[in-house]
This record gives C-alpha cells, structure tokens and sequence, in this order.
C-alpha cells in the first residue's frame, strides 16, 4: 500500500486577490481552472515546486481558515523574495521555534493560513 501527499483545499472568495495573492504574491502558478459553466464558482490548482494546492469557491467543498504546514528547503530566499515584493496585504518575518523549524507564516485574504518552514540545524 503506497500513500502521497494529500491536495488541501482552500477556500477562495474572490478569483482575483487569490490570484495576485499566490500567484502574484507567493509565486505560485496555475495549473489548471474549472467551471461547469462561465458564470459558476472557480474550482483550480496551483503549484509551487512540489507543492499542490486547490482553490474553490465552491460553497459545500471547504471551510475559509484552515492551516497548511509547507516544508521548504529555502526558506530565507522565499523570505527574501516576498520583502522584495512589498505586498501591501502582508510582509511576513521569520520565526525561530522551540520546536526546531525557523517558520514564515502568512495569511491568504480569505483567512487561510500557510506556514512555510524548515528544519533547523543544530
């Protein structure tokens, strides 16, 4: 028996500020968008690197809050490609943890929370 990853979903409200946020913002790309028809919610994945993620308007498929950990091995030039960018909505820092992850938290604008980080040496 073989598992992978799993694909959260996160729910969206607005196509064009989940674009500039994980498109534009995060550097995330687009994958692919799905709607039964034009004028009916957004359904799509985006990628960066290895990690997937789906985003949907849809009412019934999620709730807007949820949390995601997203391991990285580069963690300070994530950190120092989102200060450069100077997004209005966030300019997240980083954090060293107890636990042993230095962390950069940020939250979408739909109340969805990413956490990218990575494990310390030492």
């Amino acid at each position: 028996m073989n598992f992978h990853p799993p694909t959260p979903i996160l729910r969206i409200f607005d196509e064009a500020k989940a674009c500039e946020f994980y498109v534009g913002f995060l550097g995330f790309r687009i994958d692919w968008e799905h709607r039964f028809a034009d004028d009916l919610p957004l359904y799509a994945q985006i990628s960066l690197g290895d990690c997937v993620l789906h985003l949907s308007e849809h009412y019934g498929d999620c709730c807007p809050g949820a949390a995601l950990r997203i391991r990285t091995d580069a963690l300070a030039e994530l950190h120092s490609r989102l200060t450069a960018a100077q997004y209005r909505h966030a300019r997240p820092g980083l954090e060293d943890t107890p636990w042993g992850t230095r962390e950069l938290r940020v939250s979408d604008p739909f109340g969805n929370r990413l956490v990218f980080f990575e494990e310390r040496e030492g």
